[in-house]
């Protein structure tokens, strides 16, 4: 199952059930006594018959508590099944002694004869309910450990997305304050626009982009906002499109998805080696999925690795962001050409 059980210690497994579930099993054996009782033909009274209906109940209890608590913990796995077995025999054969000789000594209308030559049947109902518990110990032990294991790898899931998430908000400002200083040492009419628009931004990121997804809209919002500081910073002839077209409606997606395709279409598409460089942004939106695609310029000799100035952090976070939130339900397709940088991203609604 993953775990072994006979590690776990008897006293223990035990004390994990709380008084609640005790008194559910107090139930269920007094209501099967009231109702092996109803259908059973009384001995001398009705509460006599309930009292020896009790006093079965009272076996099989032991039996089943007993192989729960102790035997399957201690015994039960790979290296020592054979020992569980013998004792799990051991003890039904002395739980069916001690009922026979019980009833036996019983001040009731048994047949008492009978009970004698009846031992191998009440061996068998006693293996047989023991059996069943065992088996419903596995299959209860084996949901426990399914349970355990998919909310250790939900918490990893999720401490990895806040590590990833929290690196894409240092990344984007340290590329927006570098363009800022620049502007701001030619003393730009411009930048105390790309200041307000930076702060809205970050008022996004800072108070909606902590949750698990935000509304399509709102990233689209973002988007445009981000544009209109890349345009204000590289001037109104910059060649930069966005084209949306959908229905947007109330679709959701994990929250800043498409920023760092944008900043690394910016980062070779209009940049100083470049003379007509162009970012074009095609945004498509269906019922089902939303389709993000990004063509742009580039140099003819690309970098051959990042910059260490501007990390190339980013990619490879928006690639196992995706492998983390959308598994199997995301598509990325890059193109390099010769003049043209071209990316596709196909995500599915969750």
């Amino acid at each position: 199952m993953g775990k072994d059980v006979a590690q776990i210690n008897p006293v223990q497994a035990f004390k994990q059930w709380s008084p609640r579930v005790w008194g559910y099993h107090l139930l269920f054996w007094v209501l099967l006594s009231i109702l092996l009782t109803a259908f059973s033909h009384p001995t001398d009274s009705i509460l006599m018959s309930f009292f020896m209906e009790v006093v079965n109940m009272f076996f099989y209890a032991s039996l089943v508590y007993f192989n729960i608590f102790y035997l399957i913990p201690k015994y039960l796995s790979g290296k020592k099944l054979g020992r569980y077995i013998l004792f799990l025999i051991g003890a039904v054969i002395v739980a069916t002694m001690v009922k026979v000789v019980t009833f036996y000594l019983l001040p009731s209308g048994v047949d008492k004869a009978l009970m004698v030559r009846n031992q191998s049947l009440i061996f068998m109902s006693f293996f047989l309910v023991t059996s069943v518990s065992t088996i419903g110990k596995i299959i209860a032990d084996w949901v426990i450990y399914q349970r355990e294991k998919q909310e250790i790898a939900t918490k990893t899931v999720t401490t990895e997305l806040q590590f990833l998430r929290s690196q894409i908000n240092p990344h984007f400002l340290f590329n927006t304050l570098n363009s800022l200083y620049a502007l701001t040492l030619k003393k730009s009419d411009i930048a105390p626009e790309i200041v307000l628009k930076l702060s809205e931004m970050m008022r996004y990121m800072l108070y909606e982009c902590n949750e698990k997804s935000v509304l399509l809209s709102n990233e689209i919002n973002y988007i445009k906002n981000y544009l209109d500081m890349e345009r204000l910073r590289h001037g109104p002839d910059a060649d930069i499109q966005l084209n949306i077209s959908g229905d947007i409606k109330e679709q959701r997606i994990a929250p800043l998805f498409f920023i760092p395709f944008l900043e690394n279409s910016f980062k070779h598409g209009l940049n100083h080696q470049l003379k007509h460089g162009f970012v074009h942004i095609d945004l498509v939106v269906f019922d089902d999925k939303v389709h993000f695609s990004i063509r742009n310029s580039k140099p003819e000799q690309m970098p051959m690795a990042p910059s260490k100035r501007t990390g190339g952090f980013g990619l490879a976070n928006v690639r196992q962001r995706l492998e983390l939130i959308y598994p199997n339900k995301h598509e990325l397709r890059v193109l390099v050409g010769p003049q043209a940088y071209e990316m596709d991203l196909v995500i599915e609604f969750n």
